[in-house]
């Protein structure tokens, strides 16, 4: 599950320890009037994960804008939900079982009965939203929740400070990425969620840490390395992804205003990763604490 969870959700105790320049996953993007800050954000986090690197604030305060993948204060929840259901669940006579095959349920089935999932709850999803519900079960067991996320915490303070939010990408859209994969693709995940879903609980704290402290190696490692194992996910949620954003993030570029660009980490790091296509265009890049480009 290291890369199914790492697309979509992407610490050490005590957060005490981390010191002021903690370099988080930040990068400058340098016009010729402005700055464009790009923040690798981990989805959900715990409360005991705040308060965030100090760099986070800095660069938030240092923006007049936030643009994010979604614009979250401008989310429509009943529209959002009316396309979950439409998209996700499975037409009147068809399960989830009948898609996976009888052995690929049946594994399915087991790991779902070790991991304490009742997977009969599931039988009217699709594969893809059966996944999607199966890592936030594994991510909220373990303490984390969407409201101590990078994107609800830099939300709040937008809206607390009238600092104006816009979007990359619609909810719909983000949806569409997922309903469009093979169905091969989709069951594979699926199953993979709920196999290797319990490693993710061990492995969470060394990812957190690794953000905290910039560690784009052990990311790319941890979270990158097995995607190549699963072509169709990679390129539809993040090449793809990534790609259509490199053009509205250049647009930001030489405005009179500075902006902070808030994405997940994975988008950030490998080939493909937005600062590597944004460096491919000329723009000048940097890490957070490095020389320009």
């Amino acid at each position: 599950m290291r890369n199914a969870v790492a697309a979509l959700i992407l610490f050490i105790s005590p957060f005490a320890a981390y010191g002021e320049d903690e370099p988080a996953m930040i990068w400058i993007a340098e016009g010729d009037t402005n700055l464009v800050y790009l923040l690798g954000s981990i989805h959900m986090l715990r409360e005991r994960d705040h308060p965030l690197p100090n760099n986070v604030e800095a660069a938030y305060d240092d923006a007049e804008h936030l643009v994010m993948e979604l614009d979250m204060d401008d989310i429509d929840p009943v529209a959002a939900l009316q396309f979950l259901m439409t998209k996700g669940i499975l037409d009147t006579g068809t399960t989830l079982g009948d898609l996976m095959g009888a052995e690929m349920y049946a594994q399915a089935k087991t790991a779902a009965g070790e991991a304490g999932i009742p997977i009969e709850l599931l039988d009217k999803s699709e594969p893809w939203l059966a996944a999607m519900t199966v890592q936030e079960i594994m991510m909220m067991r373990i303490g984390f929740k969407p409201e101590y996320g990078v994107e609800m915490f830099l939300t709040a303070k937008a809206a607390a400070d009238g600092k104006p939010i816009t979007g990359l990408e619609t909810v719909e859209q983000q949806l569409e990425f997922l309903d469009k994969l093979s169905i091969e693709t989709q069951k594979r995940w699926f199953l993979q969620s709920i196999v290797e879903g319990r490693r993710m609980a061990m492995l969470i704290d060394e990812i957190v840490a690794a953000w905290r402290g910039g560690d784009v190696q052990f990311l790319e490692d941890e979270l990158l390395h097995d995607m190549h194992n699963y072509p169709e996910l990679h390129k539809a949620i993040l090449v793809d992804r990534n790609q259509s954003w490199v053009n509205p993030i250049m647009e930001l570029l030489d405005d009179g205003d500075d902006y902070l660009v808030v994405v997940g980490a994975a988008h950030l790091i490998g080939e493909n990763g937005l600062p590597d296509l944004l460096s491919q265009r000329g723009v000048r890049i940097k890490r957070l604490h490095e020389s320009l480009r």
